[in-house]
């Protein structure tokens, strides 16, 4: 590392040597049907596994207008980041909108939060996975990792082939996830079939919690009442959550300002159609009762049509669908660290990509971190397994939904800013929502944060976040702002989206970069 050679707004630039740049290079490998099959690989685990818990909550009525409140979040919140987006075909993603708006801190914070939601999403996927991996070991095999306290096993085992696939190269990424995606809509499309086609799927199933009488206003619609739907929020978000990744694809896509914009539109419609089959066909054959505890709801919808046995063969196509977002998600949280790293607010060594150029290092730590609070959690819960024990699950899936609301409020924030602050700079694509789809979409997600902070259920995911939260802030106070890189995001906002900055300093004699990295 060479010596400083610029300081503002709190953080110190240094210059690198020739080989940084080189040494944290990335392909470009997709189009338009690889970032939609990334996307959708992303999210699709959550039409398997998660989203029910948001029934036990609210009722199936509570949870279908949460779902309805999140479509209109979700439409302006990839309408928002996509204009952002082909502006910024950075790897940063939130971390890069939040740089260019509100500055080095607040790309942090922004960037943070994305972490966050990445890497507790791929541990919620690891976590049901293991759950589905041992209910067809368990049908077919007749031996039970559960039964001898090893689920360890499934979580190494998951990461490890995961992490591997990811490092093998962009291009096998996006080739196996457009597979996986169009497998497992398949799945959901054959239980649709047959739960409507077996008479298993009975709409009084829907409305079978009863009205609780200890809650003002309830009704067989609304069991628990209009707060409740609060509390079914997060859970609803699986549907979803994962779709605002595309930006992260950016240097890795061939047309990052058409085929981005063009894949969140195929992407979210995809997500909402299958959402809703699940929604109504999963809860009408369980009934929502026992759909909102289920740790495979929909295994057991199939079990309830053909019988336990059979469902034990039919869980490994299920399964896909896990996998698929285990894939995507994992793939989302390497190039958000990598893009961190590669600036400097993570170590620098978390940005190598290796021959394939893909960010190996800053995938596997994020594997060992997802690991430990797996184990964190299950270890806690043998000691408690009438409290913590019992939602372990959940709370790691609120971890990924604090992390994601907070995200996409300082993203939206970061929208309405740089409207403002940088309204000339080229914009291929503008969303057809303007600045009322980023307010929409940013109340709602400070509506879904209210809701996981009124819940007493998951306070302990709350305090567990404000403590990652301060030892990152910490690190980079006392450390990292001092030894910030010009990487291609930090270049933007320095420039105010002009690039004359990096004109200045190449006639400076700054070390060249890779001009692959410097494309936007």
């Amino acid at each position: 590392m060479a010596e400083t050679t610029k300081a503002t707004g709190g953080v110190t630039y240094t210059s690198v040597d020739k080989g940084y740049f080189e040494k944290r290079g990335l392909r470009r490998s997709a189009g338009v049907w690889g970032l939609w099959g990334l996307a959708v690989a992303a999210v699709i685990s959550g039409d398997f596994s998660g989203w029910n818990f948001g029934i036990d909550f609210a009722g199936f009525g509570g949870m279908l207008i949460a779902f309805a409140v999140l479509v209109l979040m979700y439409y302006g919140l990839t309408f928002s980041i996509s204009e952002m987006s082909a502006a910024m075909p950075h790897t940063g993603g939130a971390y890069s909108f939040g740089r260019s708006a509100m500055g080095p801190w607040g790309g942090l914070i922004t960037g943070a939060a994305e972490t966050i939601e990445y890497v507790a999403t791929t541990a919620v996927v690891v976590f049901f996975s293991a759950q589905y991996l041992d209910f067809v070991t368990g049908g077919l095999l007749g031996f039970s990792l559960a039964d001898q306290n090893l689920m360890w096993i499934w979580w190494i085992l998951l990461y490890a082939a995961f992490v591997g696939l990811n490092a093998a190269g962009a291009a096998i990424s996006f080739r196996f996830a457009i597979v996986v995606s169009i497998i497992a809509i398949g799945i959901i499309l054959v239980f649709s079939v047959m739960a409507l086609a077996s008479g298993a799927f009975s709409w009084d199933k829907l409305w079978d919690m009863a009205p609780n009488p200890e809650v003002a206003g309830s009704t067989v619609f609304l069991p628990e009442g209009w707060v409740a739907i609060l509390f079914a929020l997060p859970f609803a978000m699986w549907f979803f959550l994962g779709i605002e990744e595309l930006p992260l694809a950016a240097e890795e896509s061939h047309s990052p300002e058409k085929d981005i914009p063009r894949a969140a539109v195929l992407a979210r419609a995809t997500l909402i159609i299958t959402g809703l089959l699940v929604l109504f066909l999963n809860t009408g054959v369980l009934g929502a009762e026992a759909t909102g505890v289920s740790l495979e709801p929909l295994v057991e919808g199939f079990a309830s049509i053909v019988g336990p046995e059979l469902a034990a063969v039919l869980a490994i196509f299920a399964l896909i669908g896990l996998l698929a977002s285990l894939h995507g998600i994992m793939f989302a949280y390497g190039r958000n660290m990598y893009s961190l790293s590669r600036a400097g607010y993570y170590p620098k060594f978390m940005s190598l990509t290796g021959k394939n150029k893909t960010p190996w290092v800053a995938l596997t730590v994020g594997a060992m971190v997802g690991f430990i609070a797996i184990v964190v959690l299950d270890l806690l819960g043998r000691v408690d397994p009438e409290g913590i024990g019992a939602v372990a699950g959940a709370i790691i899936l609120n971890i990924a939904v604090w992390g994601a609301v907070v995200a996409y409020f300082l993203q939206m924030v970061a929208f309405l800013i740089l409207r403002r602050k940088f309204p000339n700079v080229p914009r291929p694509y503008k969303s057809p929502m303007g600045t009322f789809g980023a307010y929409s979409a940013a109340a709602i997600a400070a509506l879904v944060f209210v809701g996981l902070l009124l819940n007493p259920a998951f306070q302990a995911a709350i305090v567990a976040i404000i403590i990652v939260y301060a030892l990152i802030l910490l690190g980079f106070g006392l450390h990292y702002r001092k030894q910030l890189v010009l990487s291609p995001e930090e270049e933007y906002a320095m420039s105010g989206g002009t690039h004359e900055l990096t004109r200045e300093l190449d006639s400076e004699g700054d070390p060249e970069r890779d001009p692959e990295l410097n494309r936007s």
